[in-house]
């Protein structure tokens, strides 16, 4: 595999475009490369053809006089082959660091994979925090190839872990996180296709075996010998073609009565040769790579289990796909005709299916688990100054120092300190339109995503125990069930309820709760729906601009704080600092917004 190159003393911002523009040059040297080969491979075909000319014009050819140019031509075409590969793996580690640094610049935006797929799957805050879609927290840090990985990364963001599985989660980060050779080298393993799907292989593995092994791979043995026997007997020796006509026969009709059983074995895999080339690359770089977290080497023990490799298991397949496939040459498909290769070849699926199919879906869960790690490790390389969050398993907490969002750039977003520690399980969030009351609740419902997947925070200090979200910052109605925004709020708010009844504890997250009715039942709605909440164990934020909402937080005691978002009216616009002050907010902007654009209030 080579030395690990550390980069424990340089940073992301140092190594990206330093690597990118050696990346470039090696790109640009690779090509010069190809093109001289090109023009050997060329001229050592034109010197044969030249030699086979000038045999035939004096009448002394032999075959003997093409060696050298083929020789030759063949050891061109082989260096030229592997230079069009490295010249391949040299494109896709340019594009790995142009991404890379398109990261670290904030345009990364539309060039990643949005896991929009993900949204259909029931959930209580995954659209509200943009957790999945375009400009998505998923698009942010997913760099993983495979479907498993998608699979792995998106349930760490949908589901929270226990604080042991996170700390394990924590340390295989920190483990990868330096390790930028390894993360180029996975990327350059596959081609520029989307993350491959290999869930068709895993089911195909774990299938029953359907051909009887031993007996039908004699059959077919004894009956391509003798379709090859008795042809070359007729062709070399003469004589009556009935024997070969019989054996045909006999083959055609063996080969009928599997056809059945064959099609179904040969399907799934039949298209696979490349996904499958890929996920050899993938085995093999996490089988030899040395490792100091429990978790990675808990993972390798899973890959090498039952002593097999599992790289040299899919070589094998990936070699029998290309022999099933080879059929398709017009020199060869006659030859398989007479070998009854279609047939031949189920066979060997079949054996290697018996042996080796029912590992393929935890080679695929492990798989999925190391690529969702190093996605993470990634955006921990990139963002040094994130740490680590401390989970830990109890009541509801959560506990952060300077919070920010993680998907604004670190040196223009504006953090506040968020503390819901007991007795304190709300903060009522007052302020004006604009403020930033909104972005909080995503600064702190994105935190807690992060934190619970094993992920570094966007915060100077963050404690918090495992618990499930639920949010109401994009609720909308729908015009083709029938339902208005209120309705389908209430409904969201219905669920929160009950899954703050649920064994976890919950962190609610309501915007501008109840706005779509009247202020009087607003307040006696929202009131009974925290009060609710709270006497479950729930914590979280709830913002309003209706200053009549906030004198809940008295109300509510201890359990309860008033905090607000401050503006101010400077030169016909408005000014925000997005900080967050103690108590409720002093005054509204709506009128002074009205005036600005000219309405007559």
């Amino acid at each position: 595999m080579g030395v690990e190159l550390s980069t424990s003393e340089i940073t992301a911002h140092q190594a990206y475009p330093a690597r990118l523009e050696e990346r470039r040059a090696d790109v640009v040297e690779l090509q010069r490369q190809r093109d001289r080969l090109g023009w050997m491979r060329l001229l050592t075909f034109a010197i044969g053809i030249g030699f086979l000319f000038f045999a035939f014009q004096i009448q002394m050819f032999s075959p003997w006089f093409l060696i050298a140019p083929a020789v030759a031509f063949f050891l061109v075409l082989l260096r030229y082959d592997a230079t069009v590969q490295r010249w391949h793996r040299a494109k896709r580690a340019v594009k790995f660091y142009e991404q890379g640094v398109e990261r670290l610049a904030g345009r990364w935006v539309g060039n990643g994979t949005t896991g929009e797929r993900f949204l259909e799957r029931p959930h209580l805050a995954s659209l509200d925090l943009d957790v999945f879609g375009k400009g998505s927290l998923f698009e942010r840090i997913c760099t993983v190839r495979t479907r498993p990985g998608e699979e792995t990364l998106a349930a760490w963001f949908l589901e929270p872990s226990p604080a042991d599985e996170v700390k394990s989660r924590q340390e295989a980060v920190s483990d990868l996180a330096p390790r930028l050779d390894l993360r180029e080298r996975l990327a350059m393993l596959g081609a520029e296709l989307p993350p491959i799907d290999l869930d068709a292989v895993a089911k195909w593995g774990s299938s029953p075996v359907t051909l009887y092994l031993p007996q039908m791979q004699r059959l077919l043995v004894g009956l391509a010998s003798a379709n090859v026997l008795t042809l070359a007997f007729w062709l070399i020796v003469g004589g009556s073609p009935f024997p070969f006509l019989v054996s045909i026969v006999i083959s055609a009709f063996v080969a009928m009565r599997f056809v059945r059983d064959v099609g179904p074995i040969l399907k799934p895999v039949e298209p696979m040769g490349h996904d499958l080339s890929l996920l050899v690359g993938l085995l093999r770089e996490f089988e030899s790579a040395p490792f100091n977290s429990s978790q990675l080497n808990t993972l390798q023990a899973e890959l090498r289990a039952d002593g097999l490799s599992p790289s040299q298991q899919i070589s094998q397949l990936v070699r029998l796909v290309d022999w099933l496939n080879a059929r398709r040459n017009q020199m060869f498909a006659p030859i398989a005709v007479l070998l009854m290769w279609r047939t031949q070849m189920a066979l060997a699926f079949e054996a290697w299916r018996a042996r080796s199919g029912p590992l393929i879906a935890n080679w695929l869960r492990a798989i999925g688990s190391i690529e969702a790690l190093s996605s993470i490790a990634a955006y921990a390389f990139e963002n040094p100054d994130d740490p680590f969050p401390e989970l830990i398993d109890g009541p509801a907490l959560f506990d952060g120092d300077e919070l920010g969002h993680p998907l604004l750039q670190s040196n223009v977003a504006v953090r506040n300190d968020v503390k819901l520690i007991a007795p304190i399980q709300l903060l009522l969030v007052s302020g004006s339109n604009m403020s930033g009351k909104s972005t909080l609740l995503r600064s702190v419902g994105t935190n807690a995503v992060l934190a619970m997947a094993g992920a570094p925070v966007r915060a100077k200090r963050l404690r918090l125990s495992p618990m499930r979200l639920g949010a109401t910052l994009r609720v909308q109605d729908s015009l083709l069930a029938g339902k208005s925004r209120f309705f389908a709020e209430i409904t969201r708010v219905r669920e929160i309820l009950d899954a703050a009844r649920g064994p976890l504890p919950l962190m609610f997250l309501l915007d501008e709760i109840f706005h779509g009715t009247n202020s009087h039942d607003r307040v006696l709605g929202a009131e009974a729906v925290i009060r609710n909440l709270l006497d479950a164990g729930a914590i979280g934020l709830v913002t309003t601009h209706d200053l009549s909402l906030t004198e809940a937080g008295t109300r509510l005691g201890e359990r309860a704080k008033n905090v607000h978002f401050a503006d101010q009216f400077r030169d016909g616009e408005m000014v925000f600092d997005y900080r967050m002050r103690p108590g409720v907010v002093p005054h509204s902007n709506a009128l002074a917004l009205m005036r600005a654009i000219g309405l007559e209030v």
